[in-house]
């Protein structure tokens, strides 16, 4: 009698055993299903935030690289953004910390529609300061050309007026003359019976030419080529020069007027030949231009 009690209890205890076992085994399976799914869910759920991550640092990239000057604010934002990507990928906490990350990334895509506001402002900004630049550029070139053009008629208006007012000959004569006792001057081709050369032109009338006291520069050339009289020698500040025989000097009032000067004999007799007479007036531009023989 005591041994089937003993024996009932022994089944007893064993049932009891395997229920605690079985249900042992139930929730260590099920422990293990919900590790399994809560490690599923924290890897869904950090690829997310990766992605979302991801996403802004490409924005601000984009932003980057449009942008004509360097953001820096925008390269810190960027640079904060890549620290939480690694941040995430490597982390090992639990779906709370994750979800502190989710939560960032609010934060993060609030900070960069402020950035992007500000950055989109200077950009118009610029913009407008670059139409303000390039619209001044074309008024400044249209200016410069304005007064290029300025510059070439006031040149071309300076050179005609220059060349307008210069004087000129009407007439130009030489003669050779010999004076007689009562000093009369008569003409002579005779070398030996010259006494002098006379010179004389008439300058014609400029209205546009400034009155007042001018000079010319008589060139006389003996049949060797050499020059007679003293022989001076005048230059002017283009480089322009001429060895001259005699300087004449007069006042100028716009009117047509009459000159004559005398070139001397030299020691001795004028030689027979061909002899060559030039007028040069201030400038050194030559007027005029006679020859004549001496037989």
């Amino acid at each position: 009698m005591t041994e089937t009690k003993n024996n009932n209890s022994l089944k007893v205890i064993a049932g009891l055993l395997g229920i605690i076992l079985l249900g042992t085994i139930i929730y260590t399976v099920s422990l293990y299903k919900d590790k399994q799914k809560t490690t599923e869910i924290l890897q869904q759920e950090k690829q997310l935030v990766v992605e979302d991550l991801n996403s802004l640092k490409s924005e601000y990239d984009k932003a980057i690289i449009e942008s004509n000057m360097t953001n820096e604010e925008l390269v810190i934002a960027r640079d904060k953004i890549a620290k939480y990507i690694d941040s995430v990928k490597t982390m090992k906490g639990d779906i709370s910390s994750l979800y502190r990350f989710r939560n960032q990334v609010t934060v993060l895509k609030k900070e960069r529609e402020q950035l992007m506001k500000q950055v989109d402002s200077l950009t118009r900004s610029n913009s407008r300061l670059a139409m303000q630049r390039d619209s001044t550029y074309v008024e400044l070139e249209k200016q410069t050309v304005f007064n290029d053009s300025l510059v070439v008629q006031n040149t071309q208006l300076a050179s005609a007026v220059e060349k307008g007012s210069a004087l000129n000959l009407s007439q130009f004569s030489v003669d050779a003359v010999k004076e007689r006792s009562s000093g009369k001057l008569v003409s002579t081709q005779r070398a030996r019976g010259t006494d002098k050369f006379k010179i004389c032109f008439t300058i014609a009338n400029n209205a546009i030419a400034q009155a007042g006291d001018r000079e010319f520069y008589i060139e006389v050339l003996d049949p060797q080529g050499n020059v007679l009289g003293e022989s001076f020698s005048k230059t002017i500040d283009s480089g322009a020069s001429v060895t001259y025989s005699k300087e004449t000097n007069f006042y100028y009032e716009n009117k047509s007027l009459d000159v004559c000067d005398y070139i001397s004999k030299p020691s001795g007799d004028f030689q027979k030949g061909n002899y060559m007479v030039n007028v040069y007036d201030g400038k050194l531009k030559l007027l005029g231009t006679s020859k004549f023989t001496l037989k």
